[in-house]
């Protein structure tokens, strides 16, 4: 039988793997309110990326102890200021404060230990 906290801790990872698709797309819907169009609703996405993938993510080839939560601050930032641009305050707030309560949870000891194996 499954532990309650090993479910809660695969919930909340999951969770951050969502929170990240979303900053992710909060990037594609500025691009799309921006001109060029064609070539924002694409690159900015994809920096974003990168740049997670470089910087934030669990195995960042330059992450580390003040790199990765630097990085994250940065990109769900300016992922809520890309959705407060093109008109979505609301969205940017929810984003906000999704993207804050996930990310807290998935810094307690028994989360951690799910994502390090």
């Amino acid at each position: 039988m499954i532990c309650a906290v090993a479910i809660f801790g695969w919930t909340v990872l999951a969770l951050v793997f969502v929170d990240e698709l979303l900053a992710v797309a909060a990037f594609g819907v500025w691009g799309w309110d921006n001109d060029p169009r064609w070539l924002l609703v694409w690159a900015l996405p994809a920096v974003a990326m990168a740049a997670w993938f470089f910087f934030a993510s669990p195995k960042a080839a330059y992450g580390g102890a003040v790199v990765r939560p630097v990085a994250k601050v940065i990109v769900f930032g300016l992922a809520c200021l890309a959705l407060a641009d093109a008109g979505h305050g609301g969205w940017a707030v929810s984003l906000l404060v999704f993207s804050v309560v996930v990310n807290a949870l998935a810094l307690l000891p028994s989360i951690r230990v799910l994502a390090d194996g």
